[in-house]
């Protein structure tokens, strides 16, 4: 295919020959175009932010401070319900304890009975402190 039938232009021999068509702007001009940073102010300031913020976190603290006395007066009770009954408890643990020695004496003299020089209820650590037996080893049934 030859320019002259593409460009339906007869009698062109080069480019150079071809009207020159250039893109101009509209009669009147473009419309002008924004490009300066116009933000729109949406939703709450920064300081508004900040008090919410600030109110909210004054408020949380102080109702844990709140939930702090209301906990510390419960453990206190707790605590001087323990103090008032621990005495009775104590009672009843030596009368236990009395009780558990005097058959742990018993089982002691009778399995030891053969045994020469052997005195019942004698510390075989020979030091002056005495020191209640451990848990459980008080009660011959268990051995």
């Amino acid at each position: 295919m030859t320019e002259a039938f593409i460009r339906k232009k007869p009698g062109m021999v080069s480019v150079k020959e071809m009207p020159i068509l250039q893109d101009g702007p509209p009669p009147g001009g473009f419309a002008p175009v924004r490009y300066a940073r116009r933000i729109p102010t949406k939703g709450p300031s920064a300081v508004a932010i900040f008090l919410a913020t600030f109110t909210a976190f004054s408020w949380g603290m102080y109702e844990v401070g709140k939930g702090n006395k209301i906990r510390r007066a419960l453990k206190e009770e707790k605590y001087a319900a323990r103090r008032a009954i621990l005495p009775m408890l104590q009672a009843e643990e030596d009368e236990r304890f009395a009780s558990e020695w005097k058959k742990y004496l018993e089982e002691e003299a009778r399995i030891m009975k053969d045994a020469p020089g052997w005195k019942v209820g004698e510390s075989v650590y020979h030091s002056k402190r005495w020191m209640p037996p451990a848990s459980g080893e008080l009660r011959p049934d268990v051995w």
